[in-house]
């Protein structure tokens, strides 16, 4: 697309979602400026820029936002000259939408439900067997998709490379918090093969933050849980 963009993503650095997003603004090698989001003091500019669910990412393409990761790497795709992000080939493409929506509606509220301080021990086991469930099932997917290339997105990484590889440094942050595997090698060895190789790729190591981030994320997110559940006590 000719001519100067105005872009400002809204985003958050331990953000799996908002990752998405500046993965595929920088393989198209587009400029953008980024704005780091505090979900527990949201911005009036995200408030106004996401009404309905006031999450990142956002993007705000020339003063008009646009909502949900899934939606906007498409947008950017779609849009900006470079590689391609999405398949060519329209049934490729329509089966790797359908595979990314399955990751944000099986894989995700699984591991994040993980994640949650208010969960019993017997609920969060259970989002742990429904986050191996869908990884057992993406498994079965990687070995058709790949076609025996190194990505789901053939030799270099693509779309659902990069909706399912966002969640990854997550994935080693409840290795190290919880002593919990996600994805299990002797399980599941082709995405765990694969999600090495993807740790590796520049498009990964330029934005996809260490697994410490996440881990101090999580314990100061738990803090102020907790001290907003003392306070409510007290009243």
């Amino acid at each position: 697309m000719a001519g100067k963009e105005d872009l400002k993503l809204l985003g958050m650095l331990v953000s799996p979602f908002a990752i998405r997003v500046r993965m595929a603004l920088s393989m198209k090698g587009v400029s953008y400026e980024y704005e780091e989001e505090d979900l527990l003091n949201k911005s009036d500019l995200l408030l106004s820029s996401n009404p309905v669910h006031k999450m990142v990412p956002v993007l705000i393409h020339n003063g008009k936002p646009l909502c949900e990761s899934l939606v906007i790497v498409q947008y950017v795709d779609e849009l900006f000259a470079g590689p391609a992000i999405l398949p060519i080939d329209s049934y490729k493409r329509a089966t790797a939408r359908f595979w990314a929506a399955f990751v944000d509606d099986k894989l995700c509220p699984a591991w994040i439900g993980i994640l949650k301080e208010t969960k019993t021990e017997d609920e969060r086991a259970e989002k742990v067997k429904e986050a191996h469930a869908a990884i057992m099932q993406i498994e079965e997917a990687f070995a058709k998709l790949s076609e025996g290339n190194a990505f789901f997105g053939g030799d270099s990484i693509g779309y659902l490379d990069i909706v399912l590889g966002s969640c990854l440094f997550w994935f080693e942050a409840f290795r190290r918090m919880f002593d919990l595997e996600i994805i299990k090698s002797s399980e599941a060895p082709l995405l765990a093969a694969w999600a090495e190789r993807f740790g590796e790729t520049a498009e990964a190591k330029k934005v996809v933050p260490e697994a410490d981030e996440a881990v101090q994320y999580a314990y100061n997110l738990r803090a102020a849980y907790a001290a907003a559940a003392a306070a409510a006590a007290t009243k």
